[in-house]
């Protein structure tokens, strides 16, 4: 167990970012208020008290800042917009949200969860992260969709957060200039900024009307909104949740083998800390998120071990050593602790309350982009590819149930076929497919 002031003191620039990062975590509130169906101040509470289950992994010894399983989030759409909003919408996020523990449970105990994950094809991994990224920006640029409504905002922002975040060019001056740098360090953060400043300024935007003071939390609201209150999911829907959360389990391990390689790289730069934890540690851990959300604050965007743009800028000032950060434990949970003051800070949380499409969507465009591009790197065949294509069609227009057993089934026809020709004579599978 590691405590604030016993086992680390808090950081001071994580302090800065957390403060303003935790907006990022107020955009799933628009998805609670128009697919759920809930009030703002249910789902504002629900964010509070999911900000505080964050906390659980790290204070536990995991080195990472953890997060939503923000990939997931078009699906988990494409699944809840099938039901009612209200009762039925909650409960269809209580269901994917306890079978989710349930596998991070059993998976993290038995050690299955690698071999599933690390065995799975090539195609239907990709067809996984490709379909999640075509839903992502499906539900931006479709009619009627918020790039419709808020088009100039949006687009500002969407360009400018994949040019901090990919560009070559961005990165070449990030070395040269302090400043960009400095810019650089906060991942998405300057694109919600400025696209905010933007939609305000050309109207699309409202003007936010601040308040002072302290958030006060619905506790009664959300309460109605539990199992306990509501009911728990039948036994038909905890079965059509099951596609949807081994997706989920699927996108996350995802995640965490990029968190195991920037915590990895950190430690080899410090050799002054020893950094332990274990991977049935991480699952367990993150079955008990997954298990108090569900039961105590529906989340549609779960919990997931890792926020990857967290620990990337935590690990990255980490490397620098230890006059600039203490331990990695500190860098990490002081992150994690500033995003529920920040959301305790009532002035800042009704002046982006406006603006939440906006931080919805730049997150849904940088998650879209990167699930596309991690997807396709994944496959390296002509048929491996049709496989992935399709069933990342079926996959964002109809969900998960559909992609994954289509998946399936273009593997065992189509694919297996081609994988074992191709082990007996590749130079002929490689022609046969140049035919097709």
């Amino acid at each position: 167990m590691r405590l604030p002031f016993i086992h680390y003191k808090l950081e001071t620039p994580e302090l800065i970012q957390g403060v303003v990062l935790f907006t990022a975590g107020l955009g799933m509130i628009e998805i609670m208020t128009s697919v759920m169906g809930i009030s703002y101040e249910a789902a504002l509470t629900i964010t509070i008290l999911n900000q505080f289950l964050m906390l659980i992994p790290s204070t536990f010894g995991v080195p990472f800042v953890s997060g939503f399983i923000t990939a997931l989030i078009p699906l988990i759409v494409v699944f809840i917009g099938g039901f009612e909003p209200g009762a039925e919408a909650v409960q269809a996020v209580i269901a994917v949200q306890l079978v989710l523990a349930f596998l991070f449970l059993i998976f993290g105990i038995s050690g299955l969860g690698e071999k599933v994950v690390v065995n799975l094809p090539p195609s239907l991994k990709a067809g996984v992260l490709i379909g999640a990224g075509i839903a992502a920006i499906m539900t931006e640029i479709e009619p009627g969709g918020r790039l419709a409504e808020t088009p100039i905002a949006i687009t500002v922002g969407g360009l400018l957060c994949l040019f901090t975040m990919f560009s070559l060019h961005f990165k070449k001056m990030s070395i040269q200039n302090r400043f960009v740098r400095f810019i650089a360090s906060y991942g998405i953060v300057p694109a919600i900024l400025t696209a905010i400043l933007v939609g305000w300024l050309v109207g699309e935007y409202p003007t936010p009307s601040i308040e002072w003071g302290i958030t006060v939390p619905s506790i009664s609201e959300v309460w109605q909104l539990t199992p306990w209150v509501i009911g728990f999911p039948g036994i038909d829907l905890l079965i059509a949740a099951v596609p949807t959360a081994v997706l989920a389990y699927i996108i996350a391990y995802g995640d965490i083998i990029v968190g195991e390689q920037m915590v990895k790289r950190a430690s080899e730069a410090r050799k002054d800390e020893k950094i332990s934890y274990s991977f049935s540690q991480m699952h367990l851990l993150t079955f008990v998120r997954n298990l108090l959300n569900g039961l105590f604050a529906p989340h549609p965007g779960m919990s997931g071990p890792i926020y990857t743009a967290g620990v990337a800028s935590v690990t990255e000032r980490y490397t620098k050593g230890r006059k600039a950060m203490d331990s990695i434990y500190s860098g990490t949970n002081t992150m994690l602790i500033a995003f529920s003051i920040g959301i305790f800070m009532l002035p800042l949380v009704t002046f982006f309350r406006p603006f939440l499409p906006i931080a919805l969507s730049i997150t849904l465009i940088l998650t879209g982009y990167l699930c596309i591009t991690i997807g396709m790197k994944q496959v390296k065949t002509e048929v491996e590819m049709g496989v992935a294509g399709i069933m990342a069609i079926v996959l964002a227009i109809y969900g998960a149930a559909p992609a994954l057993i289509l998946g399936v089934v273009l593997y065992f026809t189509i694919e297996n076929t081609g994988r074992k020709r191709k082990k007996q004579n590749k130079e002929e599978i490689e022609e046969e497919q140049d035919i097709v």
